[in-house]
């Protein structure tokens, strides 16, 4: 079966790059020493060079000296799957390339001390308008427990003093019906001895 229209391939080359970087001048060597190595691993498993990917380390390896000073060999571990070249230095397992998140520059100057303001500035609403948020919800929640608390008490102490009082006027009323009649009495036996009174004067005389 040819080499090309296996479905994975698995080798380990020993690069040479001297031959090719010497072609090109001394600021461009380590540039041209990855390209080499591009076409190599291209040339030998039969795809074009945009389907052939070197590994981060390979790379390092490439540029460590500078861009003038490259290796004149290097050892690689690729492999070919579904039509793609992803090369590596040998006992390196294949990363693909992450990019790291970019950092805001920070303008030099009075340019760069105003944008601080500005950042600071900006927090600092963000923070008042996160507290003004909060702090309302808290109110709302007292009010509904103050509420609650006094609907509670009317049942339990406001009935018991109602009920004793008319329990009272109760008490007072009864009595003074029963000591009407006594008092009457009184009264009459009372008018009768001022009139018995002024008849033994009378009678004296």
């Amino acid at each position: 079966m040819p080499l090309h229209l296996m479905e994975k391939i698995e080798r380990t080359y020993n690069v040479p790059l001297r031959k090719e970087w010497l072609k090109a001048p001394r600021y461009k060597r380590a540039k041209k020493a990855v390209t080499a190595l591009r076409e190599f691993l291209a040339r030998t498993f039969r795809v074009e060079i945009v389907n052939v990917k070197i590994g981060i380390h390979a790379n390092l390896l490439i540029w460590k000296h500078g861009m003038q000073n490259p290796p004149h060999h290097i050892k690689v571990h690729a492999v070919k799957d579904d039509n793609m070249v992803k090369a590596e230095l040998e006992g390196i397992a294949y990363e693909d390339y992450k990019p790291a998140p970019k950092k805001e520059e920070k303008k030099p100057g009075i340019a760069g001390k105003i944008q601080e303001l500005k950042e600071t500035a900006g927090k600092k609403e963000e923070k008042k308008e996160a507290k003004e948020e909060k702090k309302p919800e808290k109110k709302e929640e007292h009010k509904e427990v103050k509420k609650e608390k006094p609907a509670e008490k009317k049942p339990e102490h406001k009935p018991e003093p109602k009920k004793e009082a008319k329990n009272e006027a109760s008490k007072e009323e009864k009595p003074a019906k029963e000591h009407k009649p006594e008092h009457k009495h009184e009264e009459k036996k009372a008018e009768h001895k001022k009139e018995e009174k002024p008849a033994k004067k009378s009678s004296k005389k």
